[in-house]
């Protein structure tokens, strides 16, 4: 017998749930049948994915699958989504994953244009980090994305699109931003000082060892600006994230950091509407921010 999706569904809920009775209920079927389904997927694998009778803890299979499995699901739900989302699109469908802070500015203009352009087409839009982008665009859930770096990808063009100086970014009032002195690396030590992603960016060795020693480390760009803004704590920024902080947080250029983030326009060579792909992205990197 044959692995089924919906056997690797059943799986995970319950794995999830940790019991059957609230997995069944997720479902929408009963636990019987949830208990059979399970007990066909081990007599298939000939081990035991749970440890005991209970269902609270996964065996060490049972781990492995779970995380090959839920992979899987996420994937075949993305892609139930994409066909009937293109079933749908009479006039095409384009879909755009981007970094945060380029998908703020980009994505505004772009909507206008595709949408006066080509009327009835569907567009797809999201924000995620520079992996997730990288990730969206290989496994085709994207036509176009944006993201920092470049990363070459099979099948795909990458396009330098702007590059931005990374600065200083703290609560308004902080006194590293209201020092009349220039900002320099070596003031960054003064202060705590919390990592994002985008600092691995940074090749620097005086800042690589100006922060060596950061305890904290943030991916979320939210969470990270929250608790630069209670005051004590530092962070380095692109200047293109300087445009959305709130006005309790500034951004200060630092005068010996000469590193930039290098943005790029991630294309699909093949793409079911491969004309809309191609409008899109010139349209992208004719627009002034893809200048600076």
């Amino acid at each position: 017998m044959a692995i089924k999706i919906e056997m690797l569904r059943c799986f995970c809920t319950v794995a999830q749930t940790g019991n059957l009775v609230e997995a069944a209920d997720r479902l929408g079927r009963t636990q019987s049948a949830i208990s059979m389904t399970l007990k066909q997927l081990e007599d298939h694998l000939g081990k035991k994915l749970f440890e005991g009778e209970r269902k609270n803890q996964l065996s060490a299979l049972g781990e492995q699958v779970f995380e090959l499995a839920l992979k899987q699901i996420r994937q075949f739900d993305q892609a139930v989504q994409n066909i009937d989302a293109a079933a749908q699109a009479q006039q095409g469908l384009i879909r755009i994953v981007s970094v945060p802070s380029v998908g703020a500015l980009i994505f505004p203009p772009l909507l206008e244009y595709m949408t006066s352009q080509f009327p009835g087409v569907k567009i797809e839009l999201r924000d995620s980090d520079t992996q997730q982008v990288l990730d969206a665009i290989a496994q085709d859930q994207a036509d176009i994305g944006i993201a920092s770096g470049y990363h070459p990808l099979n099948g795909v063009r990458a396009l330098p699109l702007f590059q931005d100086p990374f600065g200083l970014v703290a609560a308004s009032d902080h006194d590293l931003i209201t020092s009349a002195k220039p900002l320099s690396i070596a003031d960054i030590p003064t202060a705590p000082f919390v990592r994002n992603r985008l600092c691995d960016l940074i090749q620097s060795p005086a800042f690589l060892s100006a922060t060596e020693n950061a305890a904290i480390t943030i991916h979320n760009t939210h969470s990270l600006i929250t608790l630069v803004r209670s005051g004590n704590w530092i962070t380095v920024l692109p200047q293109t994230v300087a445009e959305f902080l709130p006005e309790a947080v500034a951004f200060r250029p630092i005068v010996d950091l000469d590193d930039k983030r290098q943005v790029y326009l991630y294309v699909r060579e093949r793409s079911r509407f491969q004309n809309l792909t191609e409008q899109c992205s010139t349209f992208i990197l004719s627009c002034d921010f893809a200048k600076k």
